[in-house]
Parts: C-alpha cells; sequence; structure tokens
C-alpha cells in the first residue's frame, strides 16, 4: 500500500473521468468514426511530413488559427504535463481543449474539451463535418502519388476542428512523435515545453539525443515562449539553438525556475515550485513520483509563460486548485486492491527508471509482481533492467497490440537478465494478471505492477473495471 495511505484508489474521484459518456445514443456512431480513422495508416508508421495536414486544415479555414496554443512535446512524462497544463488553465476559468496520444481504452480519451473526453455526438458531428475535405485531401495526395492521410493526420485535424467548434480560449497539444515534422505542427504554439527528452523512437528520430532533440525542437515558431524540463547537455544545446535561431526565450529548469521540495503524502504528494514570476508553496499533487513533482513544475512555469508572459504571478490559490484536481489515468494509478494492483505507462528505459525510483519512495510494497508485455520498436532490455532492482518476480505476457513482442521471446530476454527462478511466461493476459494477482496475495504487502506498454496498461483497466476489482 502506499506509504501513510489505505488501500484505495490514489486518484482523486472524478466522474467526469474517461468512460462516462452521456450519448449513448451515438455510440455506434462514434465507434465507425473510430473503425475509419483505424483504415487509414497506423500510428505505428507516421508519415513524416507536414503537407498533407496544412492542406486539410487549409480546406477547412485553418481551424487551428482560432484559438492560442500551447505545444508540448519530449519522450516522457508529456501526456501528464499536458494534463496539468490543462487543469490549471481551465482552473483560471478558461475553456480548454486537449489533444493527448495514445489512448488507453476509448479514442474519445484523446480529444478532451473543457476536461471532458469528447462526448460521442461532438465527435461524430465534427468528423461527419470534415470527412469530405479528408477525402478531397487524399484524392489531392493520390495525383501526387503520396499515401493518404493517416490515423493520426487525419485525428489532428479532427481534434482541430472539434476545438475551433466548441469552441475553446486555448488548446494544449501533445506531440504524437518527434516535432518537426509531427501533424500537430501545422498550428503555431505561443508557448513550446518540452518534457524530458530521451532516446526512444530512434529508428525515426535518431540515434542520439542531439538528433532526437533537434526533431522535437521543430515545434518552437517565431517569438513563442519557451519552457524546458532539465535536459541532457546535447538536447540542451540543441534547443537554444532553436529558440535563438527563432528570437524565443528560453527557460530551462534548474535555472529559471524549479522544483523546492517534494513531500510524500496521503494520496500523492506535497510540492514546493519557483516559478518563473512566483514561488507556489505546499501544493497537494495527487500523482505519485518524484518525476511528476517536477512535471508539475514544468507545467506551471508553462501556464506562468502563457498567462501574463512570465512576468506576474499566478494566483496561489488558483495554482491549488488546478494541481490538486488533477488527474493522468495510466501512471502510477491504482486499478485494484486486495491485491493492490498498480498500473504505469512506462514504455522505455527512461520511463522505467523513473517508475523504478518511484516505487520504494511512495509505497510499503514488501513483494512486487511485475506483468510485463513490451511492443516490438521498444528497448525491451532497457526496460526490464531499469525494473530489476525493484521487482521481485515477472510475468512475462502480450497486450491485444499487433506490435507485441511474443511473450515466449520476451521472456528469453527477461530470463537472462532476471534469472529463470523469478519468470513466468503467460501468453494470456488474463492468465497472466490472474497469475500475478494470486502470488501478490500471498503477502500482506504485496502487490502487482503492470508496465512496459501503454496497450497492455489500457487492456488491464478495461480488465479491472469488468472484474470489479475495486470492489
Amino acid at each position: 500500500m502506499s506509504k501513510n495511505t489505505t488501500e484505495d484508489d490514489s486518484q482523486p474521484n472524478d466522474d467526469r473521468e474517461v468512460g462516462d459518456f452521456d450519448d449513448d445514443l451515438y455510440e455506434r456512431d462514434a465507434r465507425e468514426v473510430h473503425d475509419a480513422l483505424l483504415d487509414r495508416i497506423g500510428e505505428g508508421s507516421p508519415q513524416p511530413r507536414l503537407s498533407a495536414t496544412r492542406r486539410a486544415v487549409e480546406m477547412l479555414g485553418d481551424p487551428q488559427k482560432a484559438y492560442p496554443v500551447i505545444h508540448i512535446t519530449g519522450t516522457n512524462g508529456k501526456t501528464s504535463t499536458s494534463r496539468m497544463v490543462e487543469s490549471l488553465l481551465r482552473s483560471h476559468d478558461l475553456r480548454t481543449g486537449m489533444l493527448t496520444s495514445p489512448h488507453l481504452e476509448r479514442i474519445n480519451e484523446r480529444i478532451v474539451i473543457d476536461g471532458l473526453p469528447i462526448s460521442n455526438q461532438a465527435l461524430v458531428d465534427n468528423w461527419r463535418d470534415i470527412e469530405p475535405f479528408l477525402a478531397l485531401a487524399d484524392a489531392e495526395l493520390a495525383k501526387t502519388g503520396e499515401s493518404p492521410l493517416s490515423f493520426f493526420e487525419a485525428l489532428t485535424v479532427l481534434a482541430f476542428a472539434a476545438f475551433a467548434d466548441a469552441p475553446v480560449d486555448v488548446a494544449v497539444l501533445e506531440v504524437g512523435m518527434g516535432g518537426e515534422w509531427d501533424s500537430t505542427n501545422v498550428a503555431d504554439g505561443q508557448v513550446a515545453v518540452f518534457a524530458p527528452i530521451a532516446l526512444d523512437h530512434t529508428k525515426r528520430l535518431g540515434g542520439t539525443l542531439r538528433e532526437i532533440a533537434q526533431t522535437k525542437a521543430g515545434i518552437i515558431k517565431d517569438d513563442a515562449a519557451v519552457v524546458s524540463a532539465a535536459q541532457d547537455a546535447e538536447a540542451t544545446a540543441e534547443l537554444q539553438r532553436a529558440a535563438s535561431s527563432h528570437g524565443a526565450n528560453l527557460a530551462m529548469e534548474g535555472n529559471e525556475f524549479a522544483l523546492v521540495s517534494t513531500t510524500v503524502a496521503v494520496g500523492g504528494q506535497v510540492i514546493t515550485v519557483k516559478g518563473l514570476a512566483g514561488t507556489y508553496a505546499d501544493l497537494f499533487l495527487p500523482l505519485f513520483g518524484d518525476h511528476q513533482a517536477h512535471n508539475a513544475a514544468l507545467a506551471i512555469a508553462a501556464v506562468e509563460s502563457f498567462i501574463g508572459g512570465a512576468s506576474q504571478a499566478l494566483s496561489q490559490d488558483i495554482v491549488a486548485e488546478g494541481l490538486a484536481t488533477v488527474t493522468s489515468p495510466g501512471r502510477l494509478q491504482v486499478v485494484g486492491i486486495e491485491p493492490t494492483v498498480l498500473v504505469d505507462a512506462a514504455h522505455n528505459p527512461h520511463g522505467a527508471a523513473a517508475l523504478a525510483a518511484a516505487l520504494p519512495a511512495y509505497f510499503t510494497f514488501d513483494h512486487i509482481v511485475a506483468v510485463i508485455g513490451v511492443l516490438e520498436d521498444k528497448d525491451a532490455e532497457g526496460i526490464i533492467r531499469a525494473l530489476n532492482g525493484v521487482v521481485n518476480e515477472f510475468v512475462v505476457t502480450q497486450s491485444s497490440s499487433d506490435r507485441s513482442v511474443d511473450a515466449d521471446d520476451l521472456a528469453s530476454l527477461v530470463v537472462a537478465i532476471a534469472g529463470g527462478d523469478r519468470v513466468l511466461v503467460e501468453p494470456s493476459l488474463e492468465a497472466a494478471m490472474e497469475s500475478a494477482r494470486d502470488t501478490a496475495s500471498r503477502t500482506d504487502k504485496g502487490a502487482v505492477l503492470v508496465a512496459g506498454s501503454i496497450t497492455l496498461v489500457g487492456d488491464v483497466m478495461t480488465m479491472a473495471v469488468d472484474q470489479g476489482w475495486k470492489s
């Protein structure tokens, strides 16, 4: 269980969260929208181009120009940071739009309006509005021998249109992959935000931190405000170069703003942040892990930059409200009790290292059984090595994704790292969870940890609800 807590949900209760949709009459139509998107080129093969998305939004009258934008990239923490920025903006009585990816359980999660996943009706109505224009763009692309708009390109256009239709006062956009050629980059961010940059998607973004940072720095626009988490020297140099070339001001964590302190508390932590324009003390953050405290500092700096140009402190009470009500599903989230089942979306070595550091700092488990599944383009060895020191046993499985590494193949790697006596192979996720929960139940403070793949986490979150692990 978490330190100084009881074994209940680590996230604040919020009946507006994902899964509560008010328009079941549109459920079938919403699924048809999802199917139509899935018929396009998948997210595993992003198109390194902006021209296709730019042409589609031009046909729609450039909806992405109807509101200011805060644009967020990075390798780890960008979804949590996006959600914190959005919550802080909403606490300022701004109507917000937010695009994040991927989703855990349903596609509605990706497009958030005023703190709520887009309703099925709004999803369907906006899709019907843009579908003819997507078809025109596809036809133009075909004439030049290019592939049609991909899943993510079409989804981005859908989000831009939905935000304009709402309408929103400000949009928070999380980059899908990279930055420079990511389809979200057809929007001009008034604030560019950089979460920690690490090695991931190396086949597409480059094999060094410098190359990856260079691609991500492509979201910086002329005269924008730029805020960044603490970075490796190579990444910092690229961000400085890009900011300078665009006449943008770069504020770095550890220099212009900083996390002053964090203390473990019931249901999360209490943090103090020195921002760009003010200091915000004793803020409750209902998320676990020091990395989330750093994400919160980054989010505060981003909102300071957007509201008042980093020259005016935000209201302490408003910041406190914004952080206290934030959620980040799938990030060190308790989805089951008796035994405790934690899910975490760590899917690269950097994320797994942050998870490994958080477990002993925020929880008092005496036996952790990790259920692991990894996608084929990820550094599975790095993930397992990062978790090996804090996990007692591994149950190796695979998610519903067709990109999942075969459980037997992954198990061979885990055995080489952890030893055969600590590894069980269960290709069926349901069987893997049953075995892990049974093993964890044998001690008073046993727990199950699910990590390695966002799709695996999403599958387990759905399973937890269906099987009533918290009832």
